[in-house]
């Protein structure tokens, strides 16, 4: 698979000339920021803009912070819904529920707090198996959906992918792994913005302080391990979610340019039947601190024909 090749170059791109400058990890003021009650637990949700209604998901190493440019482009003309996962962020950190298939729920819960039925997604990494097993269980709530750079569990080409040895860290478990990271939390995440990087040092040193100090608070790590530890039960959700039939949405599968690239519309295929591929350039996984413009370009210009 592309795949394979694509994120074994990865790490051979650091310390190449800087690219983008580093984006702001603040949302403007006309945002509103909000612990909303869902589903056994409390989501941080930021809300900014008027009109159709677009749900933002982020994926692990970051927070919902990483989505400010895109948040503040579609909020000209949308309802930008921004939270925090379940155990991630400022969202509450419970013991249990980092199955995607109870995070769908998360988001439903959310959008019946604001009162909105209907919206487009946008997701990124984890983001992406919480959108598929959202859209999967409220079918008549998505409008189009934007997925971005990492696989589903239990769809396509899954078990190829994890033969992937930089994809270690999906089994990274035990009694003592947290004890391990304790205190090392920016060591721990740096491995992952340098090695899936086309180019790290455009993941800025602001931005690597900021998240690391989000996920040394009280319980990050050990709900960030969660979200891993529960892919096996979510590749088993997932294949029942393939039964019921594809999506029939219309999706753009975005993959970057060093990272998934045509893989994720490769992966996407199996699960719904309208998929638009599509690239961001110069980009590895890491598309909103490696290519900003190119990823708010290319989602802008898909929304824009719904």
């Amino acid at each position: 698979m592309a795949i394979l090749n694509k994120f074994c170059q990865a790490g051979a791109w650091y310390g190449l000339k800087r690219g983008p400058g580093a984006q702001s990890l603040t949302y403007p003021k006309a945002f509103r920021a909000r612990q909303i009650a869902t589903n056994g637990t409390k989501l941080y949700v930021r809300v900014g803009g008027a009109g159709p209604a677009v749900v933002l998901l982020h994926g692990y190493g970051e927070t919902g912070d990483m989505w400010v440019p895109l948040a503040k482009d579609l909020a000209r003309d949308h309802t930008v819904v921004v939270p925090d996962l379940r155990g991630m962020g400022l969202s509450t950190k419970p013991a249990a529920g980092y199955d995607k298939k109870t995070q769908g729920g998360d988001i439903a819960g959310v959008l019946d707090t604001l009162k909105i039925g209907t919206t487009a997604l946008v997701t990124h990494d984890i983001g992406n198996m919480v959108g598929y097993a959202f859209a999967a269980q409220y079918r008549n709530r998505v409008s189009r959906f934007v997925i971005i750079d990492a696989p589903l569990p239990g769809v396509g080409p899954w078990e190829e992918i994890l033969k992937n040895p930089l994809l270690w860290h999906f089994r990274f478990r035990g009694p003592d792994m947290e004890r391990l990271v304790s205190g090392r939390e920016r060591i721990y995440l740096d491995r992952f913005w340098n090695e899936f990087s086309a180019r790290p040092k455009r993941f800025s040193e602001a931005a690597r302080r900021h998240y690391a100090k989000l996920y040394a608070r009280p319980g990050a790590m050990h709900a960030g391990f969660a979200q891993f530890a529960a892919f096996d039960q979510d590749a088993s959700d997932n294949k029942a979610f393939l039964a019921a039939g594809k999506l029939s949405v219309p999706v753009l599968a975005l993959g970057g340019e060093k990272s998934f690239g045509t893989t994720m519309a490769a992966v996407m295929r199996f699960a719904a039947s309208d998929v638009e591929e599509g690239i961001v350039p110069d980009s590895g996984h890491w598309i909103m601190e490696e290519n900003p413009k190119a990823t708010v370009a290319l989602v802008r210009a898909f929304l824009d024909k719904g």
